[in-house]
């Protein structure tokens, strides 16, 4: 039985915060919505989380953070997804070289690698660590593996690396393993870099030589000159609401109906069986398109 919402938007995809730790300090974060949370879930409550995700006919989860890899039994975790169930996790790729081939063999399909700027000096100022080469080097480790393919989430930030799109394509050019992911900046806590997308958009659109629509958010993927790219926009957006597929978990165990929104967290820490499944049931009740 797939969970629909009462705007008959069905949910197969869960996307699970594993920790709210970071190795990076980057200055555009906001703790996927996170704030001050408690002790980490245990790798049995997010083996439960997934049991009855997987029950409810949830077909993909997605692990997040913080930094995901921080998380001593991460290959533990992953094979505890359930049969039938695709597993992708976000990273900033710093641990990559040491997982990835483990990952694999734990059953991951693929990862999508966080990478804001190609300039080392950047990139440092954006993430306050010198480590843009661990980085790269994960991402090949990744490829290797065959975690692909892979998506480079690179959040555009006004005024700093919002003039490194065309750096992006040119890396990716030619290798169908890598998409570029260009994310719009949510503009929490009065953040200063936020750049809106349209433009940018309008202008790959103009430059493409095809345009899919994926089902996802009705998201576009934009194909130029052999490169892949697609733009996330969450903001005053009621088709990127209108698409929305996906459930969230904290790191601490509340179902978080929407991206946008703290005031409808679901608690289920501790929760098991029939009890877990009624509050899957009443997260789902309360999920609404933010942007309407």
């Amino acid at each position: 039985m797939v969970l629909k919402d009462p705007y008959n938007r069905p949910v197969t995809n869960i996307r699970i915060s594993l920790t709210p730790r970071c190795n990076f300090r980057c200055i555009y974060c906001h703790r996927e919505g996170e704030n001050k949370p408690d002790a980490e879930m245990s790798n049995e409550e997010i083996a439960e989380i997934l049991r009855v995700a997987s029950k409810f006919g949830i077909r993909s989860v997605k692990f997040t953070g913080g930094e995901p890899l921080l998380r001593d039994d991460i290959i533990d975790i992953v094979r505890s997804v359930p049969e039938g169930m695709e597993s992708s996790m976000t990273t900033n790729g710093t641990l990559l070289a040491r997982y990835a081939h483990d990952l694999k063999a734990a059953g991951m399909k693929r990862v999508n690698v966080s990478i804001d700027s190609l300039n080392p000096a950047t990139f440092k100022k954006i993430t306050g660590f010198d480590m843009l080469g661990d980085v790269l080097e994960g991402m090949r480790a990744a490829l290797d593996a065959g975690l692909t393919p892979i998506k480079i989430n690179m959040v555009v930030l006004e005024g700093i690396n919002d003039h490194e799109v065309d750096d992006f394509l040119a890396y990716i050019r030619n290798n169908r393993n890598l998409v570029l992911q260009l994310i719009e900046l949510m503009n929490f806590n009065d953040c200063h870099y936020h750049t809106k997308l349209n433009g940018l958009e309008d202008s790959l659109a103009a430059r493409s030589k095809q345009i899919i629509t994926r089902r996802m958010h009705h998201r576009k993927k934009y194909c130029l000159d052999g490169a892949e790219v697609e733009v996330v926009r969450p903001l005053h957006n009621s088709e990127f609401c209108a698409f929305c597929n996906r459930l969230r978990v904290t790191s601490d165990g509340k179902l978080k109906p929407c991206l946008l929104r703290t005031d409808n967290h679901v608690d289920i820490r501790g929760k098991h069986g029939g009890e877990l499944e009624e509050l899957f049931k009443k997260a789902v009740s309360l999920r609404e398109p933010f942007y309407k």
